[in-house]
């Protein structure tokens, strides 16, 4: 039972770094936190829906491609991630207010939580939903990082949002992306000792 608490403690921390870093930094300068929050953002401009409820919404949904690949274990620890995450962003959003903001404040500090939490969920072999989940896979199938893959489909997402809401933000998200991706492979290859180790991947 030890280590199942053990991943569920992580599981929740990194859901945690996430909902800080989109809820106190990046969605109130209105930068996407990836792939999943490109597309809530399309979902809020054309169905009017609010933005926690979308986001969990297509996590959600692009999560269930995750059963059949990687089976119920992993969709099962994949929901209690998104769901802390929909979780910490209301609390942070509420609780958390910033009177003086700065743009490159709040886009290097958000990314740099965001990649945090995605990097402690991925090395549990958990996916924080959204492209999330595809990254997991190609990662799984092709025996690389996850960051790469992750990168260059939100990239394609941010592209498509950019284009029907505004070119101003691709430059942003893009930025973020790069922040919170390189910050990913940074915790995935992070040398712990067996006894604490996450169990991303053993070393031969």
């Amino acid at each position: 039972m030890r280590p199942f608490w053990k991943k569920h403690g992580l599981v929740m921390l990194g859901g945690i770094c996430q909902g800080f870093g989109m809820g106190v930094f990046l969605f109130p300068q209105s930068i996407p936190s990836g792939g999943a929050g490109g597309i809530a953002i399309l979902l809020n401009h054309f169905l009017q829906i609010n933005m926690g409820p979308a986001l969990w919404i297509v996590n959600f949904s692009l999560m269930l491609l995750g059963i059949k690949y990687l089976g119920k274990r992993f969709t099962l620890w994949t929901l209690i991630g998104i769901t802390m995450t929909s979780l910490a962003i209301d609390f942070f959003e509420t609780h958390f207010v910033i009177t003086h903001r700065n743009l490159m404040y709040d886009l290097v500090i958000g990314s740099f939580f965001l990649g945090t939490g995605i990097g402690i969920l991925m090395r549990n072999n958990v996916s924080n939903g959204g492209v999330g989940v595809v990254a997991v896979m190609i990662s799984h199938g092709r025996n690389i990082l996850p960051g790469k893959p992750l990168f260059y489909m939100n990239s394609v997402i941010f592209l498509i949002t950019a284009a029907v809401i505004s070119w101003e933000i691709i430059f942003l998200a893009l930025i973020s992306q790069w922040i919170s991706t390189t910050v990913i492979d940074l915790v995935c290859r992070i040398d712990i000792p067996r006894s604490y180790s996450f169990g991303w991947r053993k070393k031969p």
